[in-house]
């Protein structure tokens, strides 16, 4: 089976599952976990930046953007000084509520890894990383 087909039901397994264990408790969607996520690693970034790293519309980010600027979870500024981009931060709120989702994301994963020796599982991790940095 072609690699990108393998990679896309891994992830709507893990998002399933993530979903299902942790999110719908903290009413919060898979994409919104996402943006967090993003903004946690790369505080800053825009709109039309997360929309492209995460392999969305920039009007589906937006919308993502503005759910979680209500909850009170990300900041962005009402003006710039220059251009249009308003950079987005996670506000205390966002960073907790993150915090609460590790244990829970990273037991849907060993759940989804469970039928992987820990030897598989360390060099599955491996791999996907030396892709996703191009090393």
């Amino acid at each position: 089976l072609p690699l990108g087909y393998l990679l896309h039901q891994v992830m709507s397994a893990l998002r399933a599952e993530v979903t299902d264990t942790v999110l719908d408790s903290l009413e919060l969607t898979f994409p919104q976990y996402i943006c967090l996520r993003m903004l946690s690693k790369f505080p800053g970034r825009s709109n039309a930046d997360l929309a492209r790293e995460s392999s969305v519309s920039p009007q589906a980010m937006n919308i993502v953007l503005k759910g979680l600027e209500e909850r009170g979870l990300v900041t962005r500024p009402t003006s710039v000084s220059s251009g249009r981009s308003l950079p987005a931060q996670l506000s205390r709120e966002g960073e907790a509520l993150l915090g609460r989702t590790d244990n829970g994301v990273r037991a849907a994963e060993e759940q989804l890894l469970a039928k992987l020796t820990v030897h598989q599982r360390r060099e599955l991790k491996e791999i996907l990383a030396t892709l996703t940095t191009g090393s």
